[in-house]
């Protein structure tokens, strides 16, 4: 198995049954290859290069698959299933909407539309008054993209400069990708945006001695040699809540510094909430954690608990930039994902799932030390807070490639009844649903802690 390309060979592996999990055939289960060989044929494989699991049922926070094995869901279907698979409330909510016949309505009004975007508008923090909606997180990117440049356009900036951060992600469409990932992953667009420019991101061992704010003024001190000036050259600078492959969070200081250079030089403060929102890290929105009001920030993901919605908020002011008819998508704001959407918010109210994520939270870290103490050095580093974390490993202590390592380890726990995030890096990333049993948390962190001792010691494989 090299990183990225998982055996599809059915393997004997041990029957478990538990409260939470069951394997009872081999793994992957039989026929699972052949349903992959049809979308190996039919299917980019840019869609592809996940876990060999085909899913075929899930709930709350297990996934099932056609053969009756269950899993312990650490993916949160990659942070969408906040309020857990297939949530009564939020699928009510839905076919209420589907009974009505009103899949969708366009641009046009309907008492759904009114009824969610007026609460999400309290859901949100100050100074949030407005929002627009659409179906996918790197169109929201897409969208205060252009409200940060219209925004400069407006007051009269003389050019339109974006700041953003090396390595955070977010989106694969031009303007997201241009503001996101690596040099490798912006190679097909050529050209390069000459107004995009890219900083550090403050990983405590590039930090030193440096406060999070000295290494932000550093990093803005660096741009401005180079002859860009912030007052008359930049209209915007995005943040990701937390990078998002390893979970990295910004020093307070550093967001701060951040938001207070903004505010001098008539700069949009951004913050891509897209992975990070809606309860994930145990505030709402994780930019609650620096202390920090951003002019505005993307949605995705757990906003719609499943169903296709994204968003932008922000104030009245950057909202209604754009005239009338001048931003707005097919699928924006369609009655089934306002359903959605509303019924999520509702539930995250109901059932408490912000603090949920605070006290699961401690359980998680709790758990990631004593992973970390026994790894004997083959997990460096991690990170968590609330329900989302991030294992990273070391090359070294892992034989070479924490890469290959990490692919080992998810498969193992695939094997043994878990399903963690793949990021076909050095890392493995944990975001179970928020409404995850206490035990089933400490079950699956205790079989992904057994998946890397059988890997360690090579009796996995």
């Amino acid at each position: 198995m090299s990183a990225g390309i998982f055996d599809r060979t059915p393997q004997t592996v041990e029957h478990i049954e538990t409260a939470y999990r069951r394997i009872s055939t081999q793994i992957p289960a039989p026929g699972t290859d052949d349903l992959l060989t049809i979308l190996d044929a039919n299917e980019s494989r840019s869609m592809h290069g996940q876990m060999p699991i085909v899913w075929d049922r899930a709930h709350d926070f297990s996934i099932y698959d056609r053969a009756g094995n269950r899993w312990i869901d650490f993916t949160s279907t990659i942070f969408v299933a906040n309020t857990g698979h297939g949530n009564r409330a939020v699928r009510n909510a839905v076919r209420e909407v589907l009974d009505k016949g009103m899949m969708h309505s366009y641009a046009y009004a309907s008492e759904i539309r009114a009824s969610y975007l007026e609460r999400l508008i309290e859901f949100a923090p100050a100074p949030v008054e407005k929002a627009m909606l659409f179906s996918s997180g790197t169109e929201a990117v897409e969208a205060a993209f252009k409200l940060m440049r219209m925004q400069g356009q407006k007051t009269g900036k003389e050019r339109l400069g974006v700041v953003c951060l090396e390595g955070n992600y977010h989106g694969r469409t031009m303007a997201a990708q241009m503001l996101g990932g690596g040099d490798d992953q912006r190679i097909w667009m050529g050209k390069q945006d000459p107004d995009i420019h890219r900083i550090g991101f403050p990983f405590a061992w590039e930090l030193g001695d440096k406060s999070g704010a000295n290494f932000f003024r550093d990093s803005i001190s660096s741009l401005e040699k180079g002859g860009i000036h912030a007052k008359k050259d930049i209209c915007g600078l995005l943040l990701e809540g937390y990078q998002g492959w390893n979970a990295a969070f910004y020093p307070t200081d550093y967001v701060q510094a951040a938001a207070e250079w903004c505010q001098e030089n008539n700069i949009l403060l951004a913050f891509d909430e897209i992975q990070s929102g809606f309860g994930r890290t145990g505030k709402k929105f994780c930019f609650e954690h620096y202390n920090v009001k951003p002019d505005l920030f993307c949605c995705g993901k757990g906003m719609g608990s499943g169903i296709a919605l994204s968003g932008v908020l922000g104030r009245a002011d950057i909202m209604d930039l754009p005239d009338v008819g001048n931003m707005s998508s097919t699928n924006s704001a369609n009655p089934m994902a306002c359903a959605a959407g509303l019924a999520t918010i509702k539930e995250i109210e109901r059932l408490n799932l912000v603090a949920e994520s605070v006290r699961k939270g401690r359980i998680l870290r709790r758990e990631l030390m004593k992973l970390q103490s026994e790894s004997g050095g083959r997990i460096s580093r991690f990170s968590a807070r609330g329900l989302v974390a991030a294992l990273i490993f070391d090359d070294v202590k892992c034989g070479g490639s924490a890469a290959d390592f990490a692919d080992k380890v998810c498969l193992k726990a695939l094997e043994s009844g878990l399903l963690v995030v793949r990021t076909g890096r050095e890392s493995i990333k944990i975001g179970p649903p928020l409404t995850i049993a206490d035990e089933a948390l400490e079950e699956g962190l205790s079989v992904l802690g057994s998946a890397i001792a059988d890997v360690s010691w090579g009796t996995g494989f």
